[in-house]
């Protein structure tokens, strides 16, 4: 995998994917950016967030569960010194859908935190993550 950044002026940057997808990330303006984009460390908080919310929907189609929607909220505390890593991560999912078990969103949760979601994995080298959810049952149009 390869990507670039380039720099854009003041605190903002440009960067590309490798499959050709640009963001524009800056600083705030008191750090001397123009508030153009996201911060870079909310990009890896963004990041995971996708990352983990793929991986619970994917398991949850294969367990064959009537998932409709999944949101993820993401609560991060950082380090007060340089370099100020993440020191904890808090991943709330918002699981909606029909008949929707337990046990399988359990599961899909648990599977994305410990074995699928490099993002969140290697985050929790520095930082303590910690995952949980809320299942909102969708009712049927009339």
């Amino acid at each position: 995998m390869e990507i670039k950044v380039s720099w854009a002026g003041a605190a903002a940057f440009i960067g590309e994917s490798g499959s050709g997808h640009k963001v524009v990330m800056d600083g705030p303006p008191e750090g001397g950016g123009r508030d153009l984009g996201p911060r870079p460390m909310e990009m890896l908080l963004l990041g995971t967030g996708a990352c983990s919310s793929y991986d619970v929907i994917s398991i949850l189609k294969k367990s064959r569960q009537n998932v409709s929607d999944c949101k993820v909220v993401i609560s991060a505390e950082r380090a007060e010194t340089e370099p100020k890593v993440f020191t904890k991560i808090h991943i709330h999912f918002k699981i909606s859908g029909t008949d929707l078990k337990v046990k399988q969103v359990e599961r899909a949760v648990s599977l994305s935190a410990e074995k699928y979601c490099s993002a969140s994995i290697m985050l929790g080298a520095t930082a303590k993550v910690s995952h949980d959810y809320k299942i909102l049952e969708v009712v049927g149009a009339l």
